[in-house]
C-alpha cells in the first residue's frame, strides 16, 4: 500500500526533525546556560501621597531599580520599560521614560524614573482605612510592576522581542 509508506515516512521525517530540534535546544541551553534577570528597587522616595475628598489621589514618587544580568553569555537589549505603580489593586501612575539600552553579560544596571501627578481613584471603606493607617505609620503598600520590550542578545544573533512582566514590592 503506497499510500501507508509516504505517511510512514513523512512520519518518520516529522519525528526526525522533531528530535534534532530537541538536541539542538538543549546544546544550546547547555552552551549558554541561562539566568533569569533580576529586578530589584533599590531605593523609593515618596513625596506626596495624599488623597483628597474627590478620591483623586495626588503622588509623587521617585523609584531607582538595579537591574543584574547575571548571564555569561547572553545579552540584553531593553526596548521599552514601563513602571506603573499601584496601591493594593488600584493603578495610580505610570511612566515610560526610561530610555532604551543594552545590558552586557555579568552587569548590573541603575535605571530610575519618576512617578508624579494625580489620578481618580475608587477606595472602598476598608481601602480608604487603610490607607489612612499607612498615612500615620508612613509605611505604604505600593507596588510597582514593570512591563518589558527586550530582545536577547546570543553572540551575533538577536532574539525575537518578549514581553515580561516584573512585580517589584516597595
Amino acid at each position: 500500500c503506497c499510500g501507508c509508506c509516504i505517511l510512514s515516512v513523512i512520519f518518520n521525517i516529522l519525528i526526525t526533525i522533531a528530535v534534532l530540534l530537541g538536541i539542538a535546544a538543549l546544546i544550546i541551553w547547555l552552551i549558554f546556560r541561562p539566568n533569569a534577570i533580576k529586578f530589584h528597587v533599590t531605593d523609593a522616595k515618596l513625596t506626596e501621597f495624599t488623597l483628597d475628598p474627590t478620591n483623586n489621589l495626588r503622588y509623587n514618587l521617585d523609584l531607582n531599580f538595579t537591574i543584574r544580568n547575571p548571564n555569561r553569555r547572553i545579552g540584553v537589549y531593553y526596548d521599552e520599560i514601563e513602571v506603573r505603580g499601584y496601591y493594593g489593586d488600584q493603578r495610580f501612575g505610570m511612566s515610560n521614560n526610561i530610555s532604551k539600552f543594552y545590558q552586557g553579560h555579568k552587569n548590573t544596571t541603575v535605571v530610575g524614573t519618576k512617578l508624579v501627578g494625580q489620578q481618580l481613584v475608587l477606595l472602598d471603606g476598608g481601602e480608604r482605612k487603610d490607607l489612612n493607617e499607612d498615612v500615620n505609620s508612613q509605611i505604604y503598600r505600593i507596588d510597582a510592576k514593570l512591563r518589558l520590550k527586550i530582545r536577547f542578545k546570543f553572540g551575533l544573533i538577536k532574539s525575537w522581542r518578549f514581553k515580561p512582566k516584573i512585580k517589584c514590592d516597595l
